[in-house]
């Protein structure tokens, strides 16, 4: 039994911690700009994922449903993917929840700093409530430690399981 998973750890490529990055960031943006959503809806926040991806861009009615939410949601989780690939080739193999956090934060503040003239339904960061900071800046650094701490795990789960079978393979 022990062979069969050696056999399965060897076969497994590189490339898979790549893929499960990916994974992880799909799913991580569409669970935090879900709850983002969640957090709008109960007005701790004035902006949601459709502010950003539609109503910049569109001043139709259904830009304010929960389709248009919906779909926001799941161009955040694409666009996360691209996130969590930054994460992955530049600070995979840190440890702990300082990375995370301060990657969260990195990305609340070009969101809020850089990219908002990019989406004029959003009001300007001085515009906009202390809640709205408050809550967006947790949503981002929980969004950031998830993204880290998964990746992280990933990469070093894979090169420690990679380093035992190499030192059993010379015993």
């Amino acid at each position: 039994m022990a062979d069969k998973e050696k056999d399965q750890r060897q076969q497994e490529p590189q490339q898979s911690v790549v893929l499960k990055s990916i994974v992880i960031g799909f799913a991580s943006g569409v669970f935090w700009s879900g709850l983002g959503a969640v957090a709008y809806y109960f007005h701790f926040t004035e902006v949601s994922a459709a502010s950003f991806i539609f109503r910049s861009f569109w001043q139709t009615d259904w830009t304010g449903t929960w389709l248009a939410e919906v779909l926001a949601i799941l161009i955040i989780g694409i666009l996360s993917m691209g996130s969590a690939l930054i994460y992955y080739f530049t600070l995979k193999n840190k440890n702990g929840i300082w990375p995370g956090v301060f990657y969260g934060l990195a990305l609340w503040a070009v969101v809020y700093f850089v990219l908002t003239p990019i989406f004029p339904a959003i009001p300007t960061f001085l515009e906009l409530s202390s809640d709205t900071w408050v809550t967006t800046g947790c949503l981002f650094i929980l969004y950031g430690v998830f993204i880290g701490y998964s990746i992280s795990y990933e990469y070093h789960e894979f090169n420690h399981t990679a380093e035992s079978y190499s030192n059993e393979e010379r015993v």
